[in-house]
Order: structure tokens, then sequence, then C-alpha cells
């Protein structure tokens, strides 16, 4: 099968990293192959969650990239049939999991693999809460983690735009609101881009955002504060994934935005994610890592 590229990258920049140092000849500072050699076997690959309409478009990634294969999936605990394995004989062959799923389960899962000492996860879930995230964390002191709200290249690019756009754009003059759209079946709101995003234009003023985030605007809600951080949310048919932020003044309106026109993208950036993470020493990892916009680790 013809492998397919996820992302356009010049070897020559940053965005090159996207191979792991144990497999790929690299020696994790930085200098990774781009491009793995002749005699690395295939990255094993397992699917959480392989039923639904992520677990779909992953498989059909990995199954269109010779650099890795698919060796198991697996769903809820005990769910076996239609070309579904149960979890730990799925854990047990796989390098690195791809697991879409809920916070709940991600969360899980994370410490099922840390028990074990492996694999490693990359996980794409979204709508943590405080107590899911923590055990996330714990778990990647045991085994390498990649999450992230998003996987795709054109967001995260988003993000560092976002970012020096709030640096720039003094919190008196200029308002932020994040704009995000996705399909009806969503279950949770932000979406984890959203507030990736938010997370972006915080740190660019430097500040915390859950001090500044408005998430809810119902009834008389008096006049926006200076420096908050609006989230406004569209559920609805079949949209794949937009976002937008607005910087808003009283005379000009900057809106830098992203819109997914198939999800196929996120599934590629994740068998990309995947990739990278095989062999990683144990951390917490986002695609910013994986994509090198930020100091490898």
């Amino acid at each position: 099968m013809r492998r397919s590229a996820a992302f356009p990258v010049d070897p020559g920049r940053g965005l090159a990293r996207l191979a792991s140092p144990a497999r790929f000849g690299g020696h994790g500072d930085g200098e990774t192959a781009l491009t793995p050699s002749n005699e690395a076997a295939p990255i094993k690959i397992a699917i959480a969650g392989a039923q639904g309409r992520m677990g779909r478009a992953v498989a059909a990634a990995v199954e269109a990239n010779d650099a890795v294969t698919l060796v198991a999936r697996f769903a809820r605990p005990g769910a076996v049939g239609d070309e579904l394995v149960d979890q730990d004989r799925a854990l047990s062959a796989a390098d690195v999991v791809i697991d879409f799923t809920t916070g709940a389960a991600s969360a899980a899962l994370a410490g099922v693999c840390a028990a074990r000492g492996g694999p490693a996860l990359v996980i794409g879930s979204t709508g943590f809460s405080d107590d899911q995230l923590a055990a996330i964390d714990a778990a990647a002191r045991k085994v390498a983690i990649v999450r992230a709200g998003n996987f795709s290249l054109g967001v995260n690019m988003l993000m560092g735009l976002v970012e020096q756009a709030a640096r720039a754009l003094a919190a008196r003059d200029y308002d932020i609101e994040v704009f995000e759209a996705h399909h009806r079946r969503k279950v949770d709101a932000p979406s984890g881009t959203a507030l990736m995003l938010g997370e972006a234009a915080a740190a660019g003023r430097g500040v915390d955002l859950a001090k500044v985030a408005q998430r809810v605007r119902d009834g008389i809600t008096g006049a926006r504060t200076v420096g908050d951080i609006g989230f406004s949310v569209l559920r609805g048919g079949g949209i794949v994934g937009e976002h937008s932020v607005v910087f808003a003044a009283e005379d000009e309106i900057l809106t830098l935005s992203h819109s997914a026109r198939d999800r196929s993208l996120f599934a590629r950036g994740a068998v990309e994610a995947a990739r990278w993470v095989a062999g990683r020493a144990p951390g917490a990892y986002d695609m910013q890592d994986v994509l090198g916009l930020k100091a490898v680790r």
C-alpha cells in the first residue's frame, strides 16, 4: 500500500520531527529522521473505541500507511466479535494504542497501560474532568502519552497564531471570543479544540484561562468584563469541526479560523502521533511536541 503523508513538511524545518527515535534511527535530540529505514518494522497499532466514527477513520488511516500496522481493535471491556478482541489481548499485541473514546474511558485505559508498563497511548478524547486529567498525568509517569484536543496541523498552527495575537493586542482594546461548531452527536462543549485555543489566548496574555473564561451567557448579563475570553458553541447536523477566534475592537475585528472538511485529517494526525510516540520515554506529550512546534523534550 502507498503510504499517505499526513502533513507536507520541509525536512529543514521544525515540523519534520515526526518519526520515533527508537524505531527510525534517531537519537531523541531533535535530529530524528523523517523517513524510517527500510529495516524498520511497522509500528503495531491497536484502536480503542474501534466501532465509533473516529475509530473507523483511524483504522482506515492506519491501513493506508505502510509505517504502521493494525494489530487489534477493541471497544468497552467485555465487547468482542465483529473483528473486536478483548482489551488485554489488544494491549499485549500493540506498540501504541490510539484512543478516541470518552474522558472516563481514556483515563481508565491510561491507568491500565501504566500498570502494565505499556503500550504507549495517543489520546484524542475530550470532555475530561480534572480528576481524569490528573489520572492521565499520573499514568504518563509510567508510559508515553500524546494527548491532544485536535490532531490537525492547521489547528496547531492556529494555536500559535492566536497566542501571538493575544500577546500583541491589549485586553483593554480587544475582546476575545472563541467560536466552535460541531455535529449534533458531540457530547461535550466547548470542544477540546476550543479550550486549546482559549488556553493559547490566555497564555498570550499571561493569565489563567480558568479565571477569565466566560462559557455561558443567559439573561441580563451586564457589560462584558475587560479581559474575559468568551466561548460560543453551535451543535447541529454533520459539521465536522469549525473554530474561529475573534479579536474585536471598537473599530476593527480580526478573525483567525480553521475549518475541518473531513475527520480523516484528524485520524492521519493521530497515526503520525503514534509513529512519533512509539519507543519514547514516559511523559505527557501533545501535538506541539509531535510537530516540533516547541522544544523537544
